[in-house]
């Protein structure tokens, strides 16, 4: 028996009828009251009547009487407004500061039948599956799981957004310079996504803008902050883009992040740092006014539009400097641009609407959401076999956000999935 689960049955109410104190005063719940997020007692502003007489005030909550005395609330005035102490063993009593003895609830004989034997089945190890309740999943009303999921869309949402905001602070509170750099960590994926960014605020956005009229310059620029152009080269390709940078880095006075940060290990050659450099290139000498552009757009075809590049023509035939393969295209695929739209616009959207307090750049953040595909990862994959399926992009995150947050962390207590499974008969 944990004291979380212990507050999560007073939170919930899943207590048998008929409550008495220790004493076998009755006890009627008015109120539960308010979890309390800092010092003192755990409920605030709860509401019970004991006997006769109807009290207002604190709930402390323990696993045994005695922890009352072992954490010294006998001596911290801030508990001498508790009316009801739920224990779940009754092992000593007890007093507060100024003398008085709170009622005590015991709850070893009282918690509703099933709820602790339901909550240990979804703490049990998994053995064919990495989601606890996945066998009670397929039991779960469509519209129940619908609704939770829009809710877990937007609290991962939210989350994203913390380090949107922290890329706004840097730069400065322009949204032009933080779209292009989130655009940037997430072109370069998981594993380039740190390199990715650092490469995109080493150089003043105003340099590119002096540069839009050739994509090759741009090519040039990106290489050489990129620190890939320090080698001797055969081909005439990176000669060029090594001469050219050059230039540009002697008139703007430019450092190069180092190139040594780039990974090329367990990345599918599609993704190789170098091609999503050349794409990135691409995507900046089409996208002038890039922020201002998708603001204002919600349609998603067009969004996905706008993300529509290849790589240049050298690297059909390349994955590395010098090194020629079979010619193959270098597009940046639709799913790829899918997931640049859902990490990185989206999250960026829905901060855009929370700072201006515009509902309809919030409404679109979600509305998009709901219009994509979802994505195709393992987290996913494994929702698939435990029988959930999303309709899209929403759904997708909402189950990602799930996975992660609750199910990972086995917080059931915290999850309205686990609470229509614990209170299960």
């Amino acid at each position: 028996m944990t004291e979380a689960f212990l507050h999560y049955c007073w939170k919930h109410r899943l207590l048998q009828d008929n409550l008495e104190t220790v004493d076998h005063q009755p006890i009627a719940i008015i109120s539960v009251g308010e979890i309390n997020t800092d010092a003192g007692p755990d409920f605030l502003n709860s509401k019970v009547r004991i006997g006769d007489t109807e009290w207002a005030g604190t709930v402390e909550i323990h696993q045994r009487a005695s922890d009352w005395n072992l954490h010294k609330h006998s001596s911290d005035k801030r508990y001498n407004n508790v009316i009801l102490h739920v224990v779940f063993e009754n092992d000593a009593p007890i007093t507060l500061q100024n003398g008085r003895q709170p009622a005590t609830l015991e709850l070893k004989n009282h918690i509703r039948p099933g709820v602790w034997e339901n909550y240990q089945t979804l703490l049990r190890p998994m053995l064919s599956h990495s989601v606890p309740c996945a066998a009670m999943l397929p039991e779960m009303p469509v519209f129940t799981l619908h609704s939770y999921f829009e809710r877990l869309a937007v609290e991962r949402l939210q989350q994203k957004s913390k380090t949107m905001r922290q890329l706004l602070a840097e730069s400065g509170h322009s949204w032009e310079n933080t779209c292009y750099w989130a655009l940037a960590r997430h072109f370069g994926g998981k594993v380039n996504g740190v390199p990715f960014e650092l490469l995109a605020k080493s150089i003043d956005m105003r340099i590119f803008a002096k540069l839009k009229q050739s994509l090759f310059r741009i090519e040039a620029l990106l290489f050489g902050q990129a620190g890939m152009l320090d080698e001797t080269f055969s081909d005439d390709y990176p000669n060029a883009l090594k001469k050219e940078y050059e230039y540009q880095r002697k008139v703007y006075n430019l450092s190069p992040i180092d190139g040594y940060l780039w990974k090329f290990f367990r990345v599918r050659p599609s993704g190789f740092p170098t091609i999503r450099i050349s794409q990135f290139a691409n995507f900046i000498f089409k996208s002038n006014g890039l922020f201002s552009k998708m603001l204002e757009t919600a349609d998603t075809e067009t969004l996905l539009s706008f993300f529509d590049v290849s790589a240049s023509d050298y690297w059909h035939t390349h994955y590395h400097f010098d090194k020629p393969v079979k010619s193959r295209s270098k597009m940046l695929g639709p799913d790829f641009a899918v997931s640049l739209v859902i990490n990185a616009w989206v999250p960026l959207l829905m901060l855009y609407g929370v700072e201006y307090q515009q509902e309809k750049y919030r409404d679109n953040a979600i509305s998009i959401l709901e219009k994509l595909p979802f994505e195709s990862n393992t987290i996913i994959k494994q929702w698939h076999s435990a029988g959930i399926q999303p309709e899209n992009a929403l759904h997708s995150q909402a189950l990602i956000q799930l996975f992660n947050e609750y199910c990972k962390r086995k917080r059931c207590l915290s999850c309205q999935i686990g609470y229509k499974f614990l209170t299960k008969k």
